[in-house]
């Protein structure tokens, strides 16, 4: 039969009104990836999502009425579906049905995979909207698609369908050189007089601070290969950038890590964290570029350009600059078009075999015995606790002299992170139970509600 290739685009999603904030949030906390309850306290799953969306709602939705009362991160996929769609047929003259599907928001990843066996398509390119791979963002989603070609072997397997995955392009030469190009235009944006001033206060005259989403250490003591691919990301981007130098030509990079959320170790430096201190050594020039994402979303328009750029005016930086995310740059749009046509051409790579390459396949929900809890970072997996199962089992065996005492200490500091995670699903679980029953507010317990889960209900 004739081949009929489609692209599908994977995202987070986010609500698109107000309206939508807290069935997005119920989404969120309702996921077992996301919120991990041990065995005895999972008939509680659904009641405890009710919970903590009802009691985060009233902050998401001021944090989404700030940026004007919803996401546009679908508005900007669809749109970049749209110009890779086109992309395609003018400049290879290749015809292809693109999607995009949703991990937590409409539309869903189920519901594009029904619209995609409507189309009759038969050869799949799966392209995570996520520069780098992580066990928390591409992970998560390509486990959506992997139950589900697993549930349906009938719609899915190979005699009636093929399809590969990108996991990771963090590295493409199109995508390196358009990040590159819109912050030259803001490095370009400084006036003479802002560079003169600047270098009475620090003698490089520009400043780069790349800020990427965080995820927890563990993740990446365990095979998460973000951090690394954010540094590679970085690196080649800077390569295109002018050199750090002394004057009013030179630039310097630095990189921070942003949303992290609760007691347990993120990936450092913290944004929060730099910020001052750049403030601190004199910086008064400084574009803030979000190398994560390639679509603008509430961790752009409110936690950065709101909640960071108040940070950075106090702690002294008065020049302040925002790269705008990629949305829908013809660069990048090409390339992502370039993506696609090398992905049909090269050997597949199935979503079993992307996930297993990126150590997704280290978190097996279906093999967890330990009762463990653990809130995931930006629409996490969920997987803390086989991640650190991973992680103890990996640095015991590599481990000798000095650092096994290094293991010992993070394994006693893991292990009290995760019974204060017990201690506070139990107290939640306590306070649905009483509120539930007696209709009456336990508000100490609220914070313990939001802590858990705000780490995912803050990002999108």
């Amino acid at each position: 039969s004739d081949v009929k290739v489609g692209v599908l685009l994977l995202n987070l999603g986010g609500p698109e009104k107000t309206e939508d904030v807290e069935g997005f949030l119920y989404n969120l906390f309702a996921d077992p990836d996301i919120i991990r309850l041990p065995p005895p306290l999972a008939p509680l799953q659904s009641l405890i999502a009710l919970f903590i969306s009802k009691r985060r709602a009233p902050k998401s939705i001021a944090a989404y009425d700030s940026i004007g009362g919803g996401s546009p991160i679908l508005k900007y996929s669809n749109e970049q579906a749209q110009l890779i769609q086109q992309s395609l047929q003018s400049r290879y003259n290749l015809p292809v049905q693109t999607y995009v599907g949703m991990r937590y928001w409409y539309p869903f990843t189920e519901e594009a995979l029904e619209q995609i066996q409507n189309d009759h398509v038969n050869a799949l390119v799966i392209i995570p909207l996520y520069p780098q791979f992580s066990i928390s963002t591409s992970g998560s989603s390509l486990r959506v698609l992997q139950e589900e070609f697993a549930k349906r072997p009938q719609l899915w397997g190979e005699k009636k369908f093929t399809h590969t995955v990108v996991p990771s392009w963090y590295d493409r030469p199109g995508y390196v050189q358009a990040m590159a190009d819109i912050i030259q235009k803001e490095l370009d944006s400084f006036s003479a007089q802002e560079l003169d001033e600047q270098l009475k206060s620090n003698p490089i005259a520009k400043h780069i601070l790349f800020s990427a989403h965080g995820v927890p250490q563990s993740y990446i003591q365990a095979g998460d290969p973000y951090q690394e691919q954010i540094r590679k990301c970085v690196q080649a981007i800077t390569n295109l950038l002018p050199p750090e130098q002394n004057g009013k030509d030179g630039v310097k990079v630095h990189l921070s890590y942003q949303s992290r959320v609760g007691p347990i170790e993120w990936l450092r430096p913290y944004t929060d964290d730099v910020l001052p201190q750049l403030g601190a050594e004199g910086v008064q020039n400084l574009v803030v570029v979000p190398i994560s994402f390639v679509s603008e979303h509430i961790e752009t328009l409110e936690e950065i350009d709101i909640e960071y750029r108040e940070l950075a005016e106090e702690s002294g930086i008065c020049n302040w600059r925002r790269a705008q995310a990629l949305n829908t740059d013809k660069t990048f749009i090409d390339d992502m078009a370039d993506m696609v046509v090398e992905a049909l051409n090269q050997p597949s790579q199935s979503v079993t075999e992307a996930c297993v390459a990126n150590n997704v396949g280290l978190i097996d929900l279906d093999d967890v015995t330990v009762e463990d809890i653990s809130s995931a970072g930006v629409g996490g997996v969920g997987g803390n606790d086989q991640l650190l199962l991973q992680g103890f089992s990996s640095g015991s065996a590599t481990s000798s002299n000095g650092g096994a005492n290094t293991n010992t200490n993070q394994l006693m500091k893991q292990a009290n992170e995760r019974f204060y995670g017990r201690v506070a699903i139990i107290f939640i679980a306590a306070a649905i139970s009483i509120e539930f029953f007696s209709g009456q507010s336990i508000s100490g317990i609220v914070g313990a509600g939001v802590h858990v889960g705000s780490s995912v209900a803050g990002s999108f």
